[in-house]
């Protein structure tokens, strides 16, 4: 689930570039792609993104002052424009989490803001719950946990008392014995061999959680997420 996209009804701080793009190699062959913005003497914070698989996107530079912070955005594993593409190996949360500490160690970062959205904030909780000396202060937003509760609600009975006309396109690819599983089948289709089962999947994925998420005046753009689930 991401929460951090474009939101039109109240005002971000202006458009920025980064002023330094690199990659850090990390654990289980993986490389991650990092950008920092503006002061370099400011306060630090790392934005999280959501998804998983959303990667870090330019608005996400746009929730802090730049005059005022050292803002830390990267692509989790595999997704967007870090590697290896669209990879499960060695990407678990506690991979994502040492990734997060790897990253502050290579910039030289006594402790920071820890910023997340959507699946950012659960990923969040978990690195200031393993790394509580190094988190000055959490902010979170549109808070999802990823709690089986959170995911019956969103894939199996909630969501589709709001979106019924979405969530029956979203069961409608699955067969009537596979939706009591509405995750696992979605699971066993996104990493079949495959591609064009795979990228019809996504698709659906994406369509349902865009869905979900969309309220008046706020597009959300999955485009890196489909990427990550159809391995292109």
């Amino acid at each position: 689930m991401n929460a951090l996209t474009e939101p039109q009804h109240f005002p971000l701080y202006p458009a920025t570039a980064p002023f330094r793009t690199e990659r850090l190699q990390v654990s289980g062959g993986h490389d991650l792609h990092f950008e920092e913005c503006r002061s370099t003497v400011g306060k630090p914070v790392v934005v999280l993104p959501g998804g998983p698989g959303a990667g870090a996107a330019p608005v996400m530079r746009r929730f802090h002052d730049p005059k005022l912070y050292r803002i830390v955005l990267f692509d989790q594993r595999s997704c967007r424009r870090s590697l290896t593409h669209a990879s499960i190996e060695n990407n678990t949360t506690w991979d994502l989490v040492a990734d997060i500490e790897a990253l502050r160690g290579h910039l030289d970062i006594e402790s920071w803001q820890v910023f997340g959205g959507s699946w950012g904030s659960a990923l969040a909780l978990a690195y200031a719950q393993t790394q509580p000396d190094r988190v000055r202060e959490l902010i979170l937003l549109g808070i999802f946990l990823m709690r089986r509760s959170e995911l019956d609600w969103f894939y199996r009975d909630g969501c589709n008392w709001l979106f019924p006309e979405a969530f029956a396109e979203f069961t409608r690819a699955i067969p009537e014995t596979e939706r009591g599983d509405m995750i696992g089948a979605y699971y066993k289709r996104l990493t079949s061999s495959d591609k064009d089962l795979r990228l019809a999947a996504a698709l659906r994925v994406v369509s349902d959680a865009g869905h979900a998420m969309t309220q008046p005046g706020i597009v959300h753009a999955p485009i890196a997420a489909t990427r990550m689930y159809a391995g292109d």
